[in-house]
C-alpha cells in the first residue's frame, strides 16, 4: 500500500474513523432500530424501508423520513424520533451478530504504540449516543477521544470541520489537513476528507466496492485494514 506518487511526507496527529462499515458491523442493528423507529414514534410501519444509508448522518435520514411521510420536520419531531431510535438501538445491538472489521482493533492498537500517537477520533453520521452504544457494545468505545457526530450537523463536510477543530482543541493548536488522516468506507468519507484537506484511507468493508472507492481517488485504498500498518499511514 503506498501513497500517490509526489505526495511529500507528513506526520498524522489525528485520525479520524467513520463507523459503520469502517469500524464495525452491527448485523443490521442499526437499520433496523431506525426503521423500527418510526413505528414506535409516529405509527408508520416500514418507513424507511427503501432508504440509502451508507454515508448518511441520522439526522439527514432523519429529516427523510418526516418529509417522506409528511410529518413536520420540527425539533420535537426530530427528538421523538431519535429517541425512540435509540431505545431500540440498545435492545438490538445484543441480538444481532455484529462485529469489529477486520484488521480494525490492530491498526487501533499499533497507533497507540506509536512513539508520537495520533489523537483517535470519529466522524461519523451516527449520533453521538448511536455512536457509543454500538462501539460499547464491540468493545471499541474508549480509544476515541473525539469526534463529530451527526447530532452536531446534518451535513457529513460540515462534521468533518467540526471533528477538525476538536481536535486541534485537545492537539493545543490548530491542525493543518496533511496531519489529519480519514479513515472510510463510503465516497461520502472520502469526500469528507477531501472537504478539511485530510489524507483518506478508504477501506472497501463496506457496501462499496474497492473499485467505486478508488474511483473518488483517496490517498490508499484496500480490501479491508488487516493488511494495514500505524506506521504506514501516520508518517
Amino acid at each position: 500500500m503506498r501513497a500517490k506518487p509526489g505526495a511529500p511526507p507528513f506526520m498524522v496527529r489525528l485520525v479520524l474513523f467513520d463507523i459503520d462499515g469502517t469500524l464495525v458491523r452491527t448485523g443490521g442493528a442499526g437499520v433496523r432500530a431506525f426503521d423500527q423507529a418510526g413505528a414506535v414514534a409516529f405509527g408508520v410501519v416500514n418507513g424507511a424501508r427503501h432508504f440509502r444509508f451508507a454515508g448518511r448522518t441520522d439526522t439527514s435520514l432523519v429529516r427523510e423520513f418526516l418529509v417522506t411521510h409528511r410529518i413536520p420536520p420540527h425539533p420535537e419531531n426530530f427528538d421523538r424520533f431519535l429517541a425512540a431510535y435509540i431505545f431500540l438501538l440498545d435492545r438490538y445491538l445484543p441480538e444481532h451478530a455484529g462485529h469489529p472489521c477486520r484488521g480494525v482493533e490492530e491498526l487501533i492498537r499499533g497507533m497507540s504504540a506509536l512513539p508520537r500517537p495520533p489523537l483517535l477520533g470519529l466522524q461519523t453520521g451516527n449520533i453521538r449516543l448511536g455512536a457509543e452504544l454500538k462501539l460499547r457494545h464491540l468493545g471499541l468505545w474508549e480509544p476515541f477521544a473525539t469526534g463529530g457526530f451527526g447530532d452536531d450537523a446534518e451535513d457529513r463536510n460540515q462534521l468533518a470541520a467540526i471533528a477538525r477543530e476538536r481536535g486541534g482543541r485537545l492537539a493545543g493548536r490548530p491542525l493543518a489537513g496533511e496531519e489529519i488522516l480519514v479513515i472510510g468506507d463510503t465516497p461520502h468519507d472520502i469526500a469528507c476528507g477531501r472537504s478539511i484537506g485530510a489524507r483518506v484511507l478508504a477501506v472497501a468493508t463496506g457496501g462499496n466496492s474497492i473499485e467505486e472507492l478508488r474511483a473518488c481517488e483517496p490517498d490508499w485504498c484496500v480490501p479491508d485494514l488487516g493488511g494495514v500498518t500505524a506506521d504506514q499511514v501516520c508518517g
